[in-house]
């Protein structure tokens, strides 16, 4: 069982979100909060959850900040971001704070229960749509906007990985990076592959020291910065 906290300043999106979840038999609402600050407070008075489901524009604590003080409170509870698409400042803020990824509010019911499952899980979960907006964003102090990066981008569509030669990426490991930046999750890439997830697991751990990066977010921006 999944115990889910949901975070949102709307009481109708937050009924309405505990509604459809609980459909699920592996997920259970343990709570919901009206900002970051409720959140906080949820976790220093004793109580858990697995993932919170975290807004991100939100008054008096936005899901920014409410996603630093959840994970110095709980590191090992996952935030799944809900976002729209012209949060990109506060995406990076959030990923920076420790976020697991970000889901648009606009998908269907069944992608948001996916992407809950999928976070605690482990994995990391990106949207493509808004990765190629984050371009310029992959270093943490990068001062490089979104739009500028794109404009440095001049690699063709149709070979998206000859800047990665250098890299030393092995045919597989293309294909796993591909999976990774169309937002799949380690089970997904395995299924499509035919690999077992521990072995796509181990994949993507040797890509992640090929390309010297931190995380499956990384890797996603890493591929669409480096598309036409």
């Amino acid at each position: 069982m999944i115990r889910v906290l949901i975070v949102d300043d709307d009481p109708f999106i937050r009924e309405s979100m505990k509604m459809i979840l609980e459909l699920d038999p592996e997920l259970r609402v343990v709570g919901a909060c009206g900002d970051g600050n409720e959140a906080h407070r949820f976790f220093t008075d004793g109580q858990t959850a697995d993932v919170v489901l975290m807004d991100i524009r939100m008054p008096n604590c936005s899901g920014v900040e409410g996603t630093l003080n959840i994970k110095r409170a709980s590191p090992d509870t996952r935030v799944l971001i809900l976002t729209t698409f012209d949060d990109d400042d506060y995406i990076v803020e959030a990923l920076r704070n420790g976020a697991s990824g970000y889901l648009l509010k606009n998908i269907p019911p069944d992608r948001i229960v996916q992407g809950i499952k999928t976070v605690h899980q482990g994995n990391w979960l990106i949207h493509p749509d808004i990765a190629r907006k984050l371009t310029g964003w992959i270093h943490p102090q990068s001062s490089v906007q979104p739009e500028a990066a794109l404009e440095q981008v001049t690699q063709s569509r149709k070979d998206p990985f000859a800047r990665f030669e250098s890299y030393g990426l092995t045919p597989t490991e293309k294909q796993v990076v591909e999976k990774i930046a169309e937002g799949l999750s380690n089970k997904e890439i395995a299924q499509e592959l035919f690999l077992s997830e521990g072995t796509t697991k181990n994949y993507i751990s040797e890509i992640l020291s090929k390309l010297g990066l931190r995380d499956r977010t990384q890797i996603a921006i890493l591929y669409w910065k480096h598309e036409d």
